[in-house]
């Protein structure tokens, strides 16, 4: 069985206002502010960086939260902006004077990283954290990931089990695919074969790859799961689809493509 994968989570993506998701009476100064926010995200979801840019600088220099975490993103993506992860970094930090949840999320994957900023594990499980606790999904996965593999933290596998499972409740693919895997070697949780095949599928229903080949290992050994090679199969060709060399090699062990 594969092991973990020990890559952490990346930067979000662009992000809304707070009062389109859950309200703050102090996250849109204006009408107009919400109106200028909304065409800049509009523009940079088409594409237009240029756009976003004249939008959004104005209004993170005036404090928008978010308008600042959605810069740093650009600085850090080199959308419409020459790449700087110093300068990403600095918008995000702004934001999370603010406890921009997304820009706190961003910053741990700064620190985790070593990008725009010296490389420093504690401070990005800090930061991780304090998104985690605000329930950003991506911050709960690398929580987990971080409480695995004892970065920034003392190890402690059931710690890990229980952000990836916050975050697989979400949705997330990648604590979904972990969570799995926790429970297949009996890690940090009893080992519970059913309940790994759960979780892989939960993933592998959202493409991941490694779910896929699991699902497949599942169903060729009955391991949580009757026994069933045309599954196995199925599985094994969505995961080589993809690129998966285990995957490949399997289907080969099968005398398939």
């Amino acid at each position: 069985m594969p092991l973990l994968a020990a890559l952490l989570g990346g930067l979000l993506a662009f992000h809304t206002l707070p009062a389109l998701a859950s309200p703050s009476p102090t996250s849109i100064s204006s009408e107009q502010t919400n109106q200028q926010f909304n065409r800049a995200l509009e523009a940079a979801q088409r594409k237009d960086y240029a756009t976003a840019l004249r939008l959004w600088q104005p209004l993170a220099q005036q404090g928008n939260a978010v308008a600042q975490s959605n810069l740093g993103l650009m600085y850090y993506k080199g959308d419409g902006v020459m790449r700087d992860n110093k300068q990403a970094f600095e918008w995000f930090r702004k934001a999370t004077m603010q406890g921009n949840a997304e820009a706190q999320s961003n910053l741990g994957v700064m620190y985790a990283e070593g990008q725009g900023v010296a490389k420093d594990d504690k401070q990005a499980f800090e930061w991780f954290r304090k998104a985690a606790m605000q329930g950003v999904a991506n911050a709960q996965y690398n929580l987990g990931v971080m409480y695995e593999n004892g970065r920034g933290v003392a190890k402690d596998d059931k710690q890990a089990v229980e952000w990836y499972r916050k975050a697989a409740a979400q949705g997330d693919a990648n604590a979904q695919y972990n969570l799995g895997v926790m429970y297949a070697k009996g890690q940090g949780v009893a080992e519970d074969d059913k309940q790994a095949v759960e979780w892989f599928r939960k993933a592998a229903a959202q493409g991941d790859a490694r779910a896929q080949y699991n699902l497949g290992v599942m169903y060729a050994k009955g391991w949580g799961v009757a026994k069933d090679d045309k599954q196995a199969v199925e599985w094994f060709r969505k995961a080589a689809a993809q690129g998966h060399q285990n995957a490949i090699d399997a289907l080969k062990a099968f005398n398939l493509r």
